[in-house]
């Protein structure tokens, strides 16, 4: 018997991720014939730590070791957070993004800006300006598509203080970077 169909895999998690403390996000069943793959997103507003991800993928494990839909079929496990590419259509998705930066397309326009406070079926957005940063209330109702861009420099700080910082747990943008420019003044 073959893997497991990604609308199974998803029937068979959703309640243990869930009662877990994490979101699934996406699942990826590649068949590959003796090289399957079941690929498993999950995030939290938290986000994910490399020791949560082992302790989830043996919970997963366990959840398909108790059913019979995977037979004999060898397969290869991954656990995962989403990747930046991940489009932002949840009201998760945008309040874990908060400060980030994100291409916001609507019907007329392509907005870039940071992302900010998210209620009442918007997203405030912190765009610049000639006098400086700004926020632009958008409706979520008006967006078409927004996936978060990679910043490889550190963001403006008066743009993150319009945004209302980076949620607590998430890593802020450029964040890699400077801890290894500490790491080097050290020496």
């Amino acid at each position: 018997m073959p893997v497991p169909s990604k609308e199974r895999v998803i029937e068979l998690l959703a309640d243990p991720i869930q009662r877990e403390g994490y979101d699934l996000e996406d699942v990826a069943v590649t068949l590959a014939g003796r090289h399957s793959s079941v690929r498993v997103m999950v995030d939290s507003d938290s986000g994910l730590e490399l020791d949560e991800v082992a302790r989830l993928s043996h919970v997963i494990s366990e959840v398909f070791d108790a059913v019979s839909d995977f037979g004999e079929s060898p397969y290869t496990l991954e656990v995962t957070s989403p990747g930046i590419d991940r489009p932002l259509t949840e009201d998760r998705h945008w309040r874990r993004a908060r400060g980030r930066k994100a291409l916001i397309e609507l019907e007329s326009e392509s907005v870039t800006g940071r992302i900010g406070q998210l209620g009442d079926g918007a997203v405030d957005v912190v765009v610049g300006g000639k006098g400086g940063p700004a926020v632009r209330r958008v409706e979520l109702k008006d967006v078409r598509k927004a996936v978060v861009q990679v910043e490889f420099s550190r963001p403006d700080a008066r743009e993150l203080e319009l945004a209302g910082g980076i949620p607590e747990g998430r890593v802020a943008p450029a964040d890699a970077e400077a801890s290894y420019e500490v790491e080097e003044s050290d020496k």
